[in-house]
């Protein structure tokens, strides 16, 4: 072991992101609680009375769950039909519901029983909400009619035929029981007053609108569809102020955070995206397994819930403050036993004794040691190693190209292996920081492996995915180096000249020191 040398595992920056005052905010959250439903979560709406229940609506059940409990407390069921949304009253006793079959139902989350049934459209129902006053309903459904109900008498008050498609989403205002808003798929939003029997506001989206939100104030109006999410003034009569395109997919649903200083939408490109309603910057976000149907916050934002596509709803708890520890600490030894024998001076006969620290090599540096390439190349290959530290991955493939037997230890390999050396040069390639190192292993895998291509689907896929990053990399750097010429030339032009200095005869006879731009 004296005469070897470890492999120096190189240390390469990451560029991490930006901590500000969001980012910890956001990220004080525990590891999500994923429950399993039956079906695509299209609905989550949580009580806005304590204890915060939320309701959530999938196929043809509508679970209320405890805000820490992963088994439902209550289940509504008596639906003919696929359920669609339910919506907690203000007072957070009552939740009505829309269902496939075009009925509307109310319950009492104290029974099981529906309270009333509203029928009157044709069509699924997608959107429920309850008026300020709490005594009326709104409703949309895909007959393309927006519904007032009583509930009370359980009867029809008005019925609005404005939309000229399905209507998939909608709000009513929290400070006047008139006004509520509707979006549709016919790619417009309307603000209708019950008092006018019509709509008061009409705006155009440009896409099928998905989700809509009323800011609790009521003079801003958000509307979510296509990958663009659109902020109105109402005040203005629906003039509008941004027009925001961070999601790469249909956006589906919106939520307000509790203190209205923060807006989050989620998309089916897996992400939730969250701004500030401020300056309309993303400040954060959130990625998920799957496409976002739906998402809901509990008060204060404790509790953040997700639904998903796969019918896996995920629930994520904010951290709790640490408790300060009541118990006696138990008694540390004084400040002088630390530092007893600090100014002791050595003396002339005193010896000295080093107790040396055995140093262990790596698993992979006694391969090396053995000259075993091809097993030190397999240990570095782990998931665990590539996932977690890739970078000694590379440092072990730079050693094996220093020492000229790269080639020999990515020769010979099976189906299996070689889909590991693949994976990990299509996953780490495009780095910077790996891409100097990783090309030239590419190289040799392609001219190693090239004559064999065809025997294997599995390789042959990832093998051409590999040759395309390959050109895509190696054209990069020849334009970079395009323009690195480029950006030379303009330096060396722009470089002020040296001054020279030059002997004139001056107009009295003397000679006189002038300096002259060469």
């Amino acid at each position: 072991m004296a005469g070897y040398k470890p492999v120096a595992i190189q240390t390469y920056p990451v560029l991490g992101e930006k901590i500000t005052q969001d980012t910890l905010y956001w990220n004080n959250y525990k590891t999500p609680v994923q429950i399993k439903e039956f079906g695509a979560v299209s609905k989550v709406d949580f009580s806005p009375q304590p204890p915060y229940n939320y309701a959530v609506t999938a196929s043809s059940r509508i679970h209320i769950y405890g805000r820490y409990s992963q088994e439902p407390i209550k289940t509504f069921s008596r639906f003919k039909d696929t359920a669609y949304c339910a919506t907690f009253r203000q007072d957070g006793r009552l939740l009505v519901a829309g269902s496939e079959d075009g009925g509307v139902q109310l319950f009492d989350i104290t029974g099981r029983a529906p309270l009333r049934h509203f029928e009157g459209h044709t069509k699924a129902v997608h959107t429920v909400d309850f008026t300020a006053d709490k005594y009326h309903v709104v409703s949309g459904a895909d007959d393309y009619t927006v519904k007032l109900w009583d509930i009370p008498n359980s009867k029809e008050i008005l019925t609005f035929k404005e939309h000229s498609d399905y209507v998939r989403c909608g709000c009513a205002s929290k400070l006047n029981p008139d006004l509520f808003v509707t979006g549709s798929y016919d790619h417009t939003l309307k603000m209708f007053d019950a008092r006018t029997n019509k709509s008061v506001i009409s705006v155009e989206h440009g896409q099928p609108v998905e989700s809509v939100l009323l800011f609790p104030s009521g003079g801003l109006l958000v509307s979510a569809g296509g990958r663009y999410v659109k902020i109105w003034d109402v005040l203005k009569g629906g003039q509008l102020l941004v027009s925001l395109k961070n999601h790469h997919k249909t956006v589906t649903c919106l939520y307000l955070s509790s203190s209205g200083q923060r807006l989050l939408s989620g998309s089916l490109d897996r992400k939730v995206k969250i701004y500030s309603t401020t300056s309309y910057k993303v400040v954060h976000s959130f990625d998920y397994a799957a496409s976002i149907l739906s998402l809901a916050l509990a008060h204060e934002d404790e509790t953040i819930v997700v639904g998903m596509t796969n019918g896996i709803l995920s629930v994520k708890h904010r951290k709790s403050e640490a408790k300060k520890d009541s118990l006696p600490r138990r008694r540390r030894p004084a400040y002088r036993t630390f530092i007893k024998g600090k100014n002791y001076m050595r003396q002339r006969d005193d010896i000295l004794i080093n107790r040396p620290s055995k140093k262990h090599l790596e698993l992979y540096d006694r391969d090396l040691k053995n000259f075993r390439v091809s097993k030190a190349l397999d240990r570095v290959l782990e998931p665990s190693c590539t996932i977690k530290t890739p970078e000694i991955t590379v440092s072990i493939i730079k050693e094996l190209n220093r020492r000229g037997v790269l080639a020999n230890a990515l020769a010979g390999r099976d189906e299996k292996e070689i889909s590991r050396v693949l994976n990990f040069l299509i996953r780490n390639l495009s780095q910077p920081r790996f891409a100097p190192v990783l090309i030239n292993a590419a190289e040799i895998i392609i001219d190693i492996y090239l004559p064999v291509i065809g025997q294997s689907p599995v390789v042959d896929k990832k093998f051409l995915l590999l040759q395309g990053l390959v050109e895509k990399e190696i054209d990069y750097q020849r334009e970079l180096l395009e323009t690195l010429g480029m950006m030379d030339m303009l330096f060396a032009t722009m470089t002020r000249k040296e001054s020279t200095s030059v002997w004139q005869h001056a107009s009295d006879g003397f000679l006189e020191n002038k300096k002259v731009e060469s």
